[in-house]
């Protein structure tokens, strides 16, 4: 490759300094278009990596939701926005409630005004009355959002979820048309589900009444219906949401929305969490024979 003389060179400058102002100004007027095409390209792969992870499917051709999910969230302690709150005091930070974020949509359950006191003696008597902590079933939908994995097994009829804790489980009925009333209520009710496009839909009625939503003391009757619908928005997660209806507690229909996700540990699956051992002495302990102390008055 040969080399031009610095002089020839100066003097090319020289001579051509219009078409160089010219290329100068041709020059930024390329920069931020090259700039946009720079972006452009980059994005290229996100998108493209987007449309490559489309959820898988069931052999039905309903979206694949099998396997073992979790929320991540601190729904457990409290549905709504909230500080720490402390617990007895002989066991340090292990009883507290850590700070969240609330999952309500619109921010607040509209409590009626009883419901709101109530919810809130709850709260105060949370350490003997949750139902959690008497192992008694989770309910709906408190059970998704428990510190536990679930696992979803989806046939074509059938939709059953297992839970660890207590052992609950449940079946969604995916095969009835026409919806059948529960035949008795229940800790986690009856559930009829239906597709709605990639959207699993999901009815639950038929509830006991006494399940709370939370370690907060949030609540429902007996008359609760809970509408859940189950979205996938990738390989490996879903958003979640749960429309609580109950004219006896709240004033209007609320809801609460989370995403869900899926476990990919080799090892993963949900573990029996066996309870009932750890809640005797709360139910029975004032049951126990005790001895009595002697008063020296016997023979």
């Amino acid at each position: 490759m040969s080399v031009l003389p610095a002089a020839l060179v100066c003097s090319a400058l020289i001579s051509d300094g219009t078409g160089m102002k010219k290329r100068r100004q041709l020059n930024l007027w390329r920069r931020p278009v090259r700039l946009a095409v720079l972006l452009l390209l980059l994005g290229m792969p996100a998108l493209a990596q987007d449309a490559g992870d489309a959820v898988s499917r069931h052999y039905d051709g309903n979206p694949d939701i099998n396997g073992v999910w979790q929320a991540i969230n601190t729904a457990h302690w409290n549905l709504e926005d909230h500080n720490a709150a402390g617990g007895p005091a002989e066991y340090g930070v292990l009883t507290t409630m850590p700070p969240g974020v609330g999952v309500v949509v619109g921010g607040e359950i509209p409590y009626q005004d009883w419901a709101r006191e109530q919810r809130q003696k709850n709260f105060e008597n949370r350490w003997r009355e949750d139902p959690e902590a008497k192992c008694y079933l989770p309910g709906v939908p408190r059970a998704t959002y428990m510190p536990y994995p679930f696992q979803v097994l989806q046939g074509t009829s059938h939709i059953m979820i297992v839970y660890g804790f207590a052992e609950a489980n449940r079946t969604i009925h995916m095969d009835k048309e026409n919806p059948e009333p529960p035949p008795i209520d229940s800790w986690m009710g009856r559930s009829h589900g239906r597709w709605e496009g990639d959207t699993l839909v999901v009815e639950a009625t038929g509830f006991t009444g006494q399940a709370w939503f939370d370690r907060a003391g949030n609540f429902a009757s007996d008359t609760l219906r809970v509408t859940e619908r189950y979205t996938p928005t990738g390989p490996n997660s879903m958003m979640y949401e749960a429309t609580l209806e109950d004219p006896n507690v709240f004033t209007e229909p609320w809801t609460i929305r989370m995403p869900l996700y899926r476990r990919l540990e080799e090892n993963v699956r949900v573990l029996e969490f066996k309870c009932v051992e750890f809640s005797e002495e709360l139910l029975y302990g004032h049951l126990r024979r005790r001895e009595e102390t002697p008063t020296g008055n016997d023979p």
